[in-house]
């Protein structure tokens, strides 16, 4: 590489050139440029910097290797010209000295072994660029906890985290090693709720938190571990067990200032206090039910409401707008485009869409895309099979750990798929609401479809399609008795 010293750079004319190409002195800015923008070279038709006068071709541009050249944009070390950083190091080696610096035991001069699979995870990394800033990032917490791990002064267990701040910093690296195997697996929406759980309670009286307690931990985290082992879990049914906490807070709060304790509250109490609080009957449901259900107060109770046939409010021209809307508009993100039209075709409800697995695809020279939402396999109209190629082709890769756990959508947290609110969120910010989009879906589906062979094709069950079989006037029980 040939360097010089305040030469004008023959690309922008600043006066800071250091690295002489054929073409003339640039600046370290435009040799960055050029690096981390690599192009398709017109003689090799590979993918590397262009910055080389062709020998064939006058005022053509070409990679080094074509141009018979040394080419200015590699690796001191490595001779590769992919991850650019420094001058004159990639930064797969940066990172690679970085990680073997701090995950070094002290005392047997090798990675510790209980790290070794974070070693390997993060050194494999689709873009180590994005680890190096990782390490450093202010406050560098990650970096910090990991030395000491490495170091024997901190355990590398759970433990060591649950008398940690539970703050971004420290969730992130603790996700990330359970995700690479180093911590066994755990559900952080649950921990997170236990932690919060424990704050909440630690200023009430005895006897409210422990009856909250046994509400909160026997009801609530048990009906999230059973949502967490389906694959369920979201952050709306987090969020709604929070509030329902709060809720029998302040239930046992005004009982309290009525001079009534929670035990021996009267039906005539409780609608007083409902009265008091519109709106309060939807959080209080639920823990009045498990007041009767566990006996601590049977006096007490809250009429569910009757189920209702579903409401379909989208209309199905403005359902078709919507499909037209993602099947063409590119400034949508992708994930965000096919989640959405799974929703608006198939019927497929948000939750469903982000943990769906790269294996439910089959990519088939003869029936071209096909995508099984439960047991059967549906082929992909025109326009949403050529997307789902393109996301195939370029998963992307948001978290910073190199396995990809098998998921259609990877989420920004190691080992975890995308959070149901952020397709949500950009469905939104397209005039989509995906609930209102998907009744829509349904009721189409439901007048074309027998609900036994809907309940099969989109995974639903077969009472929730004889619903909408019903919603939508068709009678299938001829269908039902000619194949049962």
């Amino acid at each position: 590489m040939t360097r010089t010293k305040h030469r004008e750079c023959a690309r922008c004319g600043h006066l800071t050139a250091t690295v002489m190409l054929p073409t003339g002195p640039i600046c370290y800015r435009r040799r960055r440029d050029i690096a981390y923008h690599p192009a398709l070279c017109p003689e090799c038709f590979e993918l590397r910097p262009i910055a080389y006068p062709s020998t064939s071709s006058y005022g053509v541009l070409v990679c080094a290797g074509c141009a018979g050249e040394e080419s200015v944009f590699s690796c001191a070390e490595r001779g590769r010209e992919d991850h650019p950083y420094s001058a004159t190091r990639c930064a797969r080696c940066i990172l690679t000295e970085r990680l073997t610096t701090l995950l070094t035991d002290p005392s047997t001069g090798h990675i510790h072994h209980q790290l070794r699979p974070l070693y390997d995870e993060l050194a494999a990394a689709p873009r180590p660029q994005s680890v190096v800033t990782w390490l450093k990032k202010p406050p560098a917490t990650g970096a910090r906890l990991l030395a000491m791990m490495a170091s024997g002064d901190m355990p590398v267990s759970h433990e060591t985290f649950g008398s940690l701040p539970a703050d971004r910093s420290h969730n992130y690296l603790r996700e990330l090693l359970a995700a690479s195997g180093v911590l066994p697996a755990y559900e952080a929406p649950i921990e997170h709720m236990t932690r919060w759980l424990d704050d909440t309670l630690a200023p009430l009286a005895a006897d409210h938190a422990a009856l909250i307690g046994r509400y909160a931990r026997w009801h609530l985290i048990r009906h999230l571990r059973g949502l967490a082992a389906r694959g369920e879990l979201t952050k709306t049914a987090t969020y709604g067990a929070r509030s329902q906490v709060n809720g029998a807070i302040r239930l046992c709060q005004w009982a309290t200032a009525h001079g009534t304790p929670l035990t021996c509250l009267t039906q005539g109490q409780l609608e007083a206090y409902l009265a008091e609080h519109p709106g309060a009957g939807n959080i209080q449901q639920r823990f009045v039910a498990w007041l009767r259900r566990t006996r601590t107060n049977t006096a007490v109770t809250i009429p569910w409401r009757e189920t209702t046939l579903p409401e379909v409010i989208t209309a199905d021209d403005d359902r078709w707008a919507q499909i037209d809307l993602l099947l063409h508009d590119d400034t949508i993100p992708l994930y965000a485009r096919i989640g959405g039209l799974f929703t608006l075709l198939f019927a497929q409800p948000l939750q469903t869409i982000v943990a769906m697995r790269a294996d439910q695809i089959t990519l088939d020279d003869d029936t071209g895309v096909l995508v099984t939402f439960d047991t059967l396999p549906i082929e992909m109209p025109p326009g949403l099979d050529t997307l789902i190629r393109r996301r195939l082709i370029r998963p992307g890769t948001p978290s910073i750990a190199s396995t990809g756990h098998g998921w259609l959508f990877p989420g920004r947290h190691p080992g975890r798929h995308l959070v149901r609110e952020v397709f949500r969120g950009k469905l939104v910010a397209c005039g989509i609401r995906p609930g209102d989009s998907r009744h829509a879906a349904m009721f189409a589906l439901a007048s074309e479809v027998p609900a036994p062979v809907l309940a099969e094709l989109i995974g639903i069950a077969n009472k929730t399609a004889t619903k909408w079989a019903a919603l939508a006037a068709r009678d299938w029980n001829g269908y039902i008795i000619d194949h049962s």
